[in-house]
């Protein structure tokens, strides 16, 4: 069997190889370089945000907001419980506790159960929230799979209890309000800080990279300051902050510059292929096709099928496997973090939809370049090995 339809994979159709090429001819290959002020400005002007800083990874945009945030060794942060670990790593990074609060049918936090953990468990004192005596000072918040979490609800508690909000956006670069109060505001620019992934499977990329936004633009200087081993002096090593090695290089950010001018194009192609896997799927009652929130316009960047379990038994290793011989990749949803060894015994608040999800969830193809004769494959076999698997 030759046909092989991968999961998510990068799409190299632009300027890409010119871009690397000129900054390989110039020399500035490392963290100096105008490719990576031109992919700053490119994601200022996209997100209508006014300032953004090119970092090595999502996960040192997360942990650099973290930083900023203020939080030290012994503060608390809320965080969710099904998405991708390096979303609450970098907690632990500043030795400060994780409390996992369970997520809604869009896969993100639940704002009801945000607000009830801090409301029933917590005590607010002089502004500022306590649970077991520790201060709670920021909420992650991750817009799983592109898909927004409901951050009028969110943002309305966080300012209520003095926490603030990162905004986990590394899968949701595009994604924005269409309606309410955030209506033209894109995810990364709504709470206190935005994190975004340039790994190889986002909707864009520059191999691995990330970025960082805040509601305070001089924050994202003093970020960007950071994240160069906080040098003070051009000419001699002088630092007055503990710094890290957290630039991108000239060579991502020029990879990263040809990916932003395909952007907009690569959210309507997933855009327009998930509608035709809504299309293939309709009627079939093994699976449902995860939406997304009404209200918004997601970048769509990953598509989920909630497997009927009412009819079929099978454990996603064996759908997977499966699929897998007819050339079909597919993923499992993440398992969930409060259940990995790092953070056994942490404290879990009301986590029901979570499992529920985390045994029902399979990932499907969505890379930008997959073909509406591969959409249909996928889709037929899909049903063809789910049918199966019925009564088994």
């Amino acid at each position: 069997m030759n046909k092989f339809i991968p999961l998510s994979i990068p799409n190299f159709e632009g300027n890409e190889r010119k871009y690397v090429d000129d900054a390989i001819d110039q020399g500035w290959v490392s963290t100096g370089g105008a490719y990576i002020t031109k992919l700053e400005q490119q994601l200022s002007e996209f997100l209508k945000c006014e300032n953004a800083c090119a970092c090595q990874s999502g996960t040192s945009a997360l942990h650099l907001s973290l930083v900023e945030s203020g939080v030290v060794p012994g503060d608390v942060v809320l965080v969710p419980p099904l998405t991708f670990i390096a979303a609450v790593n970098p907690v632990k990074y500043q030795f400060a506790t994780p409390v996992f609060i369970d997520c809604d049918d869009s896969f993100c936090m639940d704002p009801l159960k945000l607000e009830s953990f801090c409301r029933e468990e917590c005590e607010f004192i002089d502004g500022v929230l306590y649970f077991n005596k520790k201060p709670v000072k920021a909420i992650v918040v991750v817009h799983v799979f592109g898909n927004i979490a409901d951050m009028v609800a969110i943002i309305d508690i966080a300012n209520k209890y003095n926490l603030k909000v990162i905004e986990d956006s590394t899968e949701a670069l595009g994604s924005r309000y269409t309606e309410g109060p955030f209506a033209g505001k894109y995810a990364g620019t709504i709470g206190d800080f935005g994190a975004f992934s340039f790994n190889g499977n986002k909707i864009i990329t520059t191999g691995g990279g990330g970025a960082v936004t805040a509601r305070d633009p001089k924050m994202v200087d003093h970020i960007r300051y950071l994240s160069t081993q906080a040098k003070n002096d051009a000419h001699y090593y002088i630092h007055d902050e503990v710094g890290y090695n957290y630039r991108m290089t000239n060579v991502q950010a020029a990879l990263g510059v040809a990916q932003m001018e395909k952007l907009a194009e690569f959210v309507e192609r997933k855009r327009r292929n998930y509608d035709l896997y809504a299309e293939l799927f309709e009627g079939c009652d093994l699976v449902k096709l995860i939406p997304f929130r009404a209200g918004t316009y997601s970048n769509k960047w990953f598509y989920s099928l909630e497997i009927n379990r009412d009819k079929i038994k099978a454990s996603m290793r064996d759908i997977i496997t499966a699929l897998e011989k007819y050339g079909v990749q597919t993923r499992a949803i993440w398992g969930l973090i409060n259940e990995q060894v790092p953070y056994l015994g942490e404290y879990t608040y009301k986590i029901e939809k979570a499992p529920y999800y985390a045994t029902r969830i399979l990932n499907i193809p969505s890379s930008t370049q997959i073909t509406k004769e591969e959409i249909e494959y996928v889709a037929e076999k899909i049903k063809e090995v789910l049918e199966g698997f019925v009564n088994e």
